[in-house]
C-alpha cells in the first residue's frame, strides 16, 4: 500500500497549478520520513517556525488503488490567503478527466468541517479548468482575483444545501416517474378487476 502510493506520488509533478509535490523525487526510504513529518504536522497548532501552518494530509483510493491527495491547512495566514487558501489536491494525470477532482475536494470539505473550518478557501490558477469547475460544483463562490489566481470560497452549509437540492434534483423526476408509471399500472389491473366482479 505504502508503495502504491509512493510511485503515485512520483507521477504527480513537484509543482503544478500551485500545488507543491514534496515527496515527487524522494527515495523511497527518504518519503517514509516524510510520511512521519506529515503526521507530525498534522497534530501541530498555532504556526510552525513562525510561518508555516499546520496541515493533514490526505489519499484517495479508488479500487484500492491510490490516485491522488490532498491537504488541509488548518487555517490561513495574509499570505494564504492570496495564494494557497486551505485546501490544494492532486490527481494522477493517467486518473484526470474522470471526476476524481470534484471526488477529493468533496471528502476534503467534509475533513475540514470536521476540524472546525467553516469555511475554506481554493485558491486556483486562472488557466486551471478543471479544478474551477470542481470548486463551483462543490458550492463554491467566487469572491476575488489575483493576476494568476481565482479565489473561491467554499461554506460548509452552502454545501449541504447544494447537495440536498442536487439530490432532490435527481430523486423529484424518478418518484414522479415511479409514481406515473404506478398509477398506469394500477389503473389498467383495477379495470380488468372491475370486470372479472
Amino acid at each position: 500500500m505504502m508503495e502504491w502510493m509512493y510511485i503515485m506520488l512520483q507521477e504527480i509533478p513537484k509543482e503544478e497549478n500551485g500545488l507543491i509535490n514534496e515527496a515527487n523525487g524522494l527515495s523511497f526510504e527518504e518519503y517514509k520520513e516524510w510520511l512521519k513529518v506529515k503526521y507530525v504536522e498534522s497534530g501541530q497548532t498555532g504556526l510552525v517556525d513562525g510561518w508555516k501552518v499546520p496541515s493533514t494530509t490526505y489519499w484517495l483510493y479508488v479500487d484500492e488503488n491510490p490516485v491522488g491527495f490532498g491537504s488541509i491547512r488548518h487555517f490561513l495566514t495574509d499570505a494564504l490567503r492570496e495564494a494557497g487558501g486551505n485546501i490544494g489536491y492532486g490527481i494522477a494525470p493517467k486518473h484526470r478527466g474522470k471526476g476524481y477532482g470534484k471526488e477529493i475536494l468533496g471528502h476534503l470539505l467534509k475533513e475540514a468541517s470536521q476540524l472546525g473550518i467553516d469555511s475554506a478557501l481554493v485558491t486556483i490558477h486562472l488557466d486551471n479548468v478543471a479544478s474551477k469547475a470542481a470548486a463551483l460544483v462543490n458550492g463554491g463562490v467566487i469572491t476575488g482575483q489575483t493576476d494568476e489566481r481565482i479565489l473561491i470560497w467554499i461554506d460548509r452549509y452552502r454545501t449541504k444545501k447544494l447537495r440536498i437540492h442536487l439530490l432532490m434534483i435527481f430523486l423529484i423526476p424518478v418518484y414522479r416517474t415511479i409514481k406515473l408509471l404506478h398509477r398506469e399500472y394500477f389503473s389498467e389491473k383495477g379495470e380488468k378487476f372491475k370486470k372479472r366482479y
